[in-house]
């Protein structure tokens, strides 16, 4: 009989949810690139991520506060850098008086919601954290218009 995997996993951690964070994105230029206060703001949206609210994430101040965060320009600062790493996504503008922005992570798809959001998860740009990943380097083969010739008629140059 095969032994189980996962016989005993729950004595082998501590309790309560995790964060489920792709290798794809860590090793990603767009998170490598990102301040100290910028991944620590990526990992309290993160942890408010229950399977079936992305799109409902909110980094409001006054949430934030009793997760660290001191000011509310160093808050600013990583949001418009994670906005701008395309790792993270506006999906409802904020209004006064009691209406707070919320996001997304792009990593997942967009969750529904109850109506709350501004765009549809068709308009959702999930994976634009890898338009920061540089394209890979194309090679020359020494062969003048490779992609353009046939096998038979192949001219080499130099």
């Amino acid at each position: 009989m095969a032994r189980s995997r996962y016989k005993n996993a729950a004595e082998k951690r501590d309790g309560g949810g995790h964060v489920a964070i792709p290798f794809a994105v860590l090793n990603g230029a767009a998170f490598i690139g990102l301040s100290a206060h910028a991944r620590m703001l990526l990992f309290d949206l993160a942890a408010q991520y229950r399977g079936n609210n992305n799109g409902d994430l909110c980094m409001a101040f006054k949430m934030m506060k009793p997760r660290g965060w001191k000011s509310e320009e160093t808050l600013g600062k990583a949001k418009l850098e994670l906005l701008e790493s395309g790792l993270i996504v506006e999906t409802r503008k904020g209004a006064r008086p009691n209406k707070c922005s919320l996001f997304a992570l792009t990593w997942y798809a967009l969750d529904d919601c109850d109506g709350k959001l501004d765009i549809s998860a068709r308009s959702f740009p999930r994976g634009a954290y890898k338009l920061k990943d540089r394209p890979p380097v194309m090679v020359s083969s020494g062969i003048k218009n490779a992609s353009l010739t046939t096998a038979g008629v192949v001219e080499r140059t130099g």
